[in-house]
């Protein structure tokens, strides 16, 4: 892969302009378990998050409109919608067919289709090299610096504890990973002089610094384009048996079970449950219905 620069490097000359900015309206948010598109998820604060999966355009890009945090959206920004990520967060997300990143701001909920794990604004989908009316193959990952200082500079408001066990599951069988550790305190926000051509500058995170103001910098790297085969998955198991029931449920469409960890160290194997490769976008979305309407209501389609 090509070399590629920090997207939070900031010029040395550009350092000294800095100067302090309002924090963006709207409230840091994790939300209650809710249902979209059929599909219930559940919210929860992440800041190691990484995945691979199929990105699409914003369903609703009114200018105006009031995202799921209180924030503003805006198409012509770097904006984004995740289903479970705390908001606001910074995400990066690669288009694996063009080989094109670029940091979002993710404040808003969605996608509201099955098997999408991001949504983008009209911008950041143009800068990424999506197609206008299509899905691109993405590799997303929380910058969790940027993200945790997100989270301190913004006034959490008060919500109960998460009923996860709410939702009526019916017989499927599920787990459920302990969350990663809260987020940590951070500084306030700055804003650098915008660059040439209305592009801001963001301030390096890390101890001391602040972190990233609301408009993102129209910063792409480019690497490899690396494209990879679309795969229904299930969810991921520490028994065995319990993983062969839901592989069973996916055997319509080539279900099976596949170990990923192979224990050492006092540590248990574990195994996943997928299906495919699938041959286009259309075939994959096709199988994680069937996979849905299999009683498979975690189903998700990955890149691998």
């Amino acid at each position: 892969m090509l070399p590629r620069r920090s997207l939070w490097a900031l010029p040395a000359l550009l350092a000294a302009c800095a100067r302090p900015a309002p924090v963006a309206p709207g409230r840091y948010l994790v939300g209650e378990p809710y249902q979209l598109g059929g599909v219930w998820s559940y919210p929860r604060e992440d800041f190691a998050l990484a995945e691979s999966g199929l990105a699409s355009l914003a369903a609703d890009s009114r200018a105006g409109r009031v995202t799921a945090n209180g924030e503003v959206h805006d198409p012509g920004l770097l904006m984004a919608a995740h289903r479970t990520l705390q908001l606001p967060a910074i995400l990066e997300v690669t288009n694996l067919e063009s080989g094109l990143t670029l940091a979002v701001r993710v404040n808003d909920r969605g996608p509201s289709q099955p098997g999408r794990v991001v949504e983008l604004s009209r911008r950041a989908a143009t800068l990424l090299g999506m197609p206008a009316n299509g899905a691109a193959q993405v590799r997303i990952r929380v910058v969790a610096d940027a993200s945790r200082a997100l989270a301190a500079g913004f006034a959490q408001s008060a919500a109960p504890a998460l009923d996860i066990t709410a939702p009526a599951v019916g017989t499927v069988t599920r787990e459920e990973l302990a969350p990663p550790p809260g987020a940590t305190q951070a500084g306030r926000v700055r804003e650098a002089r915008p660059l040439p051509g209305g592009r801001a500058a963001i301030v390096e995170v890390g101890a001391g610094n602040a972190p990233p103001p609301a408009r993102l910098p129209e910063q792409v790297t480019r690497g490899w384009p690396q494209p990879g085969r679309l795969f229904v998955e299930g969810a991921t198991f520490s028994r065995r048996d319990m993983a062969d029931r839901q592989a069973a449920r996916l055997r319509p469409i080539g279900g099976r079970v596949e170990q990923t960890g192979f224990g050492g160290r006092g540590a248990s194997p574990t195994f996943r449950v997928r299906a495919g490769p699938f041959g286009s976008v259309a075939e994959a979305d096709r199988a994680l219905e069937q996979a849905r309407l299999s009683g498979v209501s975690d189903g998700r389609i990955v890149i691998d």
